[in-house]
């Protein structure tokens, strides 16, 4: 399961990454035409290391993969396949409402989906497993719908707060959240 979702969030980068247009000219001002797609590019980019950051630690955390799992996984790699297209149309569009829109519903679809995904994990291991020990409370994961449902709102009022929140939220999950990470290397040094 990891080897599959680790192959499928590198061909999302890379079709992110060949659809960037190469500027018509030679100097810096060609650029210009290009920065809306760029900085959608690079907000994608990170939520792409992101997800697959986490979904390794995830993974490892995980001692029996059910049926159920493998599908929650897939729903989550749904989402996740959706955002080149809504990166490549919101930058393309300059940040309009529509495109901004539908780019704030995938990052809710795909954080929905990490989150069922994680229930399920714990679920099939019991609750005093090793990713609910990790996790504890899970302030963040809870917190990321909330805040991209706030962009959603927000986006017919002002794109640029939506856009806002869309990257507090980046930055809520790029700060290094330990957790699971010191707890999978304690185990490991207990074994």
């Amino acid at each position: 399961m990891e080897a599959f979702s680790d192959a499928v969030i590198a061909i999302i980068i890379t079709i992110m990454v060949l659809s960037l247009d190469v500027p018509r000219g030679h100097s810096f001002a060609s650029l210009h035409p290009l920065i809306s797609v760029f900085t959608t590019y690079i907000l994608s980019f990170i939520y792409l290391g992101i997800y697959w950051n986490n979904h390794h630690h995830l993974i490892r955390a995980t001692r029996k993969v059910t049926g159920a799992i493998l599908w929650a996984n897939l729903h989550l790699l749904f989402w996740l396949s959706l955002l080149p297209f809504f990166t490549g149309w919101m930058g393309s569009s300059s940040y309009a409402k529509i495109p901004t829109f539908m780019y704030g519903f995938d990052l809710l679809g795909a954080a929905i989906a990490y989150f069922v995904l994680q229930n399920l994990i714990i679920k099939s291991q019991g609750a005093d497993s090793l990713l609910k020990r990790a996790i504890g409370r899970d302030l963040k994961g809870k917190f990321s719908p909330v805040l991209y449902s706030a962009g959603i709102i927000f986006t017919p009022i002002s794109v640029w707060l939506s856009i806002a929140i869309y990257i507090v939220v980046a930055i809520m999950w790029v700060i290094p959240d330990r957790r699971l990470e010191n707890y999978l290397a304690s185990i490991s040094e207990e074994s």
